[in-house]
This record gives C-alpha cells, structure tokens and sequence, in this order.
C-alpha cells in the first residue's frame, strides 16, 4: 500500500487482495485505475469498447468500481453481485481515502457554476479548495494528486444524480442543492425516482469525524423546498433557502449573479457561506471577480445588429428556460439534441410565446416539430448545426438574438456539449460582418 494515502478501511482491505474490476473505461474509470495503482492494487478494465464484462470475470474479483455511466441495474452489476463481488460506485471509493472536507454540490441546474464559484471563493479566504466529482476530475483523481489530501483541504465535489444514487460511504460535510426540475428521465423512471436519486445524498448521514465546523449541513433552493414536500420528504434536517423571486442586491451589479438563474446560486453560497462564519464581503469579493465557464449563455458574436448565444451547456428543459427569461428582444432559438426523457409537449407549450422562431436539430427535431404545429410556434428543421446557424440567421432581423440553448443531451451529433458549443462559436465567427467575439 502507498504509505501516502490513508489506509483503508477494514471491510475493504481483503476485498483488494484479488485483482479489482474497473467497469467503464472512461474518466471516472481512468481515476480509479490510478488511485489503485497509487495503492499498489491490481486492476482489471472493462469496457463496452474493449474487453467486457461477464458471468465468468465476474468470479475473478472480491470488488467491482464503476463509472456513473452504469445504472443501478445494470446487467454487468447484477453479473458482479451475483457472483458474490461487492460493488462500489468511483466516488464512494474516492471518499475513503479522502482526509480532508467535502462540500457536495447538487442540483438540476447551476452546479457547475457553483462549485466553480465556491472554489474560487474559498481560495480568495486563503483555504486549499479544488473542484472535483461530475465537474470532470474524477474525486479519485484529486485524491491521488492530493495523496489523500490534508485535514484543512477541502473537496468542493459536484454530484450528479447519477453519481448520488448509489453512494453507501461518501459522506459530506456539508451539501448544497441548487433547485430540482425535470431532467435525466431517460434514466430515471420518473421524477420522484429522479428527486430520490439526489435525495440519496442530502440523506445521508455525516462525516465519521466530527465537522471543523458545526451546524447546519443540507442548504437547498426553492424548488428543492417544494418538490420534498410533494414527495413527503423530512424537512427537519434542510436549512431551505429562499432562492426564487429574489430582490435584487446592488452589491452584484455587474457581476455574473446579478439577475437569474445565476442569482439562485449565489443565495445558495451565501447561506452556506454564513452559516460557517465566513464574512460576506469576501463573498462579494470574489463574486465580482469571478468569470463564468464556456458554453453558459455566453454572448459570443454579431453579425448584421444580431446578437448570437452560446449557451451549449443546456441540456434540459428548465435550463433553457431560464435562459429565455433574461431576454426581451426577439429571439431565435437553435434546440434539439439527443432525448433525456420529460414532456416534450408541455415544454413546447412553455416556450411558445419567449420565441420568435424555433431552429429544431438532431434526434428530437422531428417530435418537437410536431408540438410546435401543435401549439402553432414557428419553427423549421434543420440537417445540422452548420445549416441551423444559417436559417437563424436568415430570420432574425436586427436587434434579435439567435440563442442555442438545446434543452437535451449532445451525444447524437457531438462528442460533447463543448465540442457543440465550440462548432457553433466557429460557425457565428465566419457569418457576414461578424464583429467577433463577445465575451
């Protein structure tokens, strides 16, 4: 074992005697083949692209690590469990060897965000803070960079719900839950079982050490608020945050959290940040300094008195409503993509009168243009991205805005919602008269 890291725990170390299996060859699976490298334990990969799993590999391993890409019922992990071997999700693994803090962040939207936020502000206050989890490190790979970390360090870890629904040891100091809306029904058979995949975190107890700082440890928004109600949650152990239809705060003007949905984010952080004892012109501070990531409602061009948006990073319904509701003029929407599940119909419905026009792309273009008809929107299809950028363009008249904000997955076109936001940047900077970008 590497004298480093902490040792692990006693249920776990006989299960790293025998070779341990890696399901899912990708980031999360990258992380934890080095952190069981770093432990000087042997690890067997599979992956759908290469060697796969089976009943028979099965019986070769006491453990099976696997990747958030592997739901619950997977028949690689039926396979695992019926052969006896115990199964761990990455950020459980991670967790274990993890001395230092962890402030979880989770929501429908917004968590990026925050937990890049929080980052930042925390090492403006001198603390060692480093994002991880579903933000794309895996934590397994902060804990390795980290040797396990130190008491004071703390992991700002994003959690999806796929990441949160099969957690049996993380546990974290403190969560915050930005807000709760319909996303990720292809995977989840429903929104309650959805709401419970997140739930799965927020309810799980504390820290085996006692907290650097005590009281209170689940923040969540609004509509996190609501949405336990409806679905008979305990309510005691949440500090509920007022984060919807908020007054404005004259502090944050000109910052990236001055006006919704950006604002939700900061009212979460706010609370948390007081709650530990931290003074809030620091949190201001770093709130004007800092800068939002890629690929969120970012204005990056214009061309002929048009505005152009990239917001690629919207992969559900109610991110890209949330985009809508900041803007006044005309705009033509680029949306479509692959299906997460949810009501295409009632979606449509909502955004009927916030569009001028919809340009529908990828897999759901066709169903979306159904509802469109429906509900009479104005709408067209289009073969590509290239072309959708095109008749955009050709529709919107000066003092419009031509806004990609999807509302589903990249995965039928693009490698990734980068790579789609990154082609509709190259795409707006080569229309006519294009003053460039905008950031």
């Amino acid at each position: 074992m590497n004298a480093t890291l902490p040792l692990p725990p006693a249920f776990l170390a006989p299960l790293l005697v025998q070779p341990v299996a890696v399901l899912g060859a990708g980031v999360s699976g990258q992380g934890v083949q080095a952190l069981l490298a770093a432990l000087g334990v042997e690890a067997v990969v599979y992956d759908a692209r290469g060697t796969e799993f089976s009943h028979r590999a099965a019986t070769a391993h006491r453990l099976a690590i696997f990747s958030p890409g592997f739901p619950p019922d997977h028949p690689w992990l039926e396979w695992a469990r019926a052969a006896g071997v115990e199964c761990l999700s990455e950020l459980d693994l991670a967790s274990l060897f993890w001395r230092g803090q962890i402030l979880a962040i989770t929501g429908t939207n917004g968590k990026t965000t925050l937990t890049e936020f929080l980052t930042h502000a925390l090492a403006g206050v001198g603390r060692v803070a480093e994002a991880t989890g579903n933000i794309g490190r895996p934590f397994s790979q902060l804990v390795v960079s980290r040797q396990g970390g130190a008491k004071d360090h703390l992991a700002v870890c994003e959690v999806s719900s796929f990441q949160a629904e099969t957690l049996r040891h993380f546990r974290a100091d403190a969560t915050l839950w930005t807000n709760f809306a319909e996303d990720h029904l292809e995977r989840h058979p429903g929104l309650e079982n959805y709401f419970g995949a997140k739930w799965n975190l927020v309810a799980r107890p504390g820290p085996v050490q006692p907290r650097a700082v005590r009281g209170p440890s689940v923040f969540v928004g609004s509509s996190v608020e609501r949405f336990a109600r409806r679905f008979d949650r305990p309510l005691a152990a949440l500090v509920a945050v007022p984060t919807e239809n908020q007054p404005a705060d004259e502090r944050l003007a000109g910052t990236v959290f001055a006006e919704y949905p950006q604002r939700e984010n900061f009212l979460l952080a706010a609370a948390w940040w007081q709650a530990v004892g931290r003074p809030s012109a620091a949190l201001v501070a770093a709130a004007q300094s800092f800068r939002l990531g890629r690929h969120r409602l970012a204005r990056v061009g214009e061309s002929e008195g048009v505005a152009y948006w990239n917001d690629s990073k919207a992969t559900n319904f109610h991110a890209v409503e949330a985009a809508l509701a900041g803007f006044t003029g005309g705009v033509i929407l680029i949306a479509g993509g692959k299906s997460k599940g949810g009501d295409l119909a009632a979606f449509v419905h909502r955004l009927a009168p916030r569009v001028k026009q919809i340009v529908l792309i990828g897999e759901t273009s066709t169903e979306l243009a159904f509802h469109c008809s429906a509900f009479r929107v104005a709408h067209t299809i289009a073969q590509g991205l290239s072309e959708a950028v095109r008749r955009a363009a050709e529709l919107a008249a000066p003092g419009d805005h031509v806004l990609l904000s999807p509302g589903f997955a990249s995965f039928d076109q693009f490698r990734s919602y980068e790579d789609r936001g990154d082609q509709f940047e190259r795409l707006v900077q080569n229309l006519p008269a294009s003053s460039g970008n905008m950031r």
